[in-house]
C-alpha cells in the first residue's frame, strides 16, 4: 500500500503527464481563415494607376467645358466611337483583302492614267495609284461621307456621335474593365474597340518598319486564307 505522500506524488505527475499529452492533441475547435474578399482578389488597381483617364476626363471638363459637353476630347463617348471606327475598319480591310484574293475587284493591277483622272489619281509627285486602290478609296470616302451626315443629321434609333446637349457621358471603364460582363454589353464593346484600335497600332507599325501593304500583312497573320 502507498502512504499518503506517495499517492499526491503520483497524482502530481499524473496531472503533469495529461497537460503535456493535450499540448500535442488535436483541437477540438479550429479557427477558421475567412475567405479573401473579391476586392482583395482585384489587386490590378494598386498595380496599374486605373484613376489617370477618369483624372484626365474631369481636368478636361474644367479647362474645356464647351468641348466636354459635346463629347470631344478625352472621353468614353469618344473612345467608344473610336473602337467602333477601328472595329469597322477591320472589317472592310478583311473584306477588301477577301475581295482582292477573290478577283473581285476589276483591272486591280492597272495603273491610272494621269491624263484621264488628273492629281486625284497620284499619291506624290506623277507616280499614280492602281484601279485597286482607287477603288478602296472611293469606299471609304462613302462612308466617310455617311459618319458626317450621321453627325449633323442622326437617325432617331441610332446612336449619336456627338453628347446631345444636357447628356451626361458614361463612367469611365478603366485601365482594365469588368470582364464580368460579356455578352452582348457596353463593356464588350469597349474592349473589344480597345483591341481593334491595338491591332491597327500594330498593323501600321509592321507596315512601316517592313515596307509592305497592310493587306498582304493581314492575309500572312491569318495564314494565307485570303490569297
Amino acid at each position: 500500500l502507498q502512504g499518503p505522500a506517495t499517492m499526491k506524488t503520483t497524482a502530481a505527475l499524473t496531472l503533469a503527464l495529461a497537460g503535456s499529452a493535450a499540448a500535442f492533441a488535436p483541437q477540438t475547435s479550429v479557427n477558421k481563415v475567412a475567405a479573401p474578399s473579391s476586392s482583395s482578389l482585384n489587386f490590378y488597381p494598386s498595380m496599374f494607376p486605373e484613376d489617370v483617364f477618369g483624372e484626365g476626363v474631369k481636368d478636361w471638363k474644367e479647362e474645356y467645358a464647351p468641348f466636354a459637353k459635346y463629347g470631344w476630347g478625352p472621353s468614353v463617348q469618344a473612345e467608344k466611337w473610336n473602337g467602333r471606327h477601328a472595329m469597322f475598319g477591320w472589317v472592310f480591310m478583311c473584306a477588301t483583302a477577301y475581295a482582292k484574293g477573290h478577283g473581285l475587284i476589276p483591272d486591280a493591277d492597272t495603273i491610272l492614267n494621269l491624263k484621264e483622272w488628273g492629281t486625284l489619281a497620284t499619291i506624290s509627285n506623277k507616280d499614280t495609284i492602281t484601279n485597286e486602290r482607287a477603288i478602296i478609296l472611293i469606299a471609304n470616302v462613302h462612308f466617310l461621307f455617311l459618319s458626317v451626315c450621321a453627325t449633323l443629321c442622326p437617325l432617331p434609333f441610332s446612336d449619336p456621335l456627338l453628347l446631345e446637349p444636357g447628356t451626361e457621358d458614361e463612367e469611365p471603364y478603366g485601365l482594365i474593365p469588368n470582364y464580368k460582363d460579356m455578352g452582348v454589353t457596353k463593356t464588350a464593346e469597349m474592349i473589344n474597340g480597345r483591341l481593334a484600335m491595338l491591332g491597327i497600332v500594330a498593323l501600321m507599325g509592321n507596315s512601316a518598319v517592313t515596307g509592305r501593304s497592310m493587306i498582304d500583312i493581314i492575309n500572312e497573320w491569318v495564314g494565307g486564307a485570303y490569297f
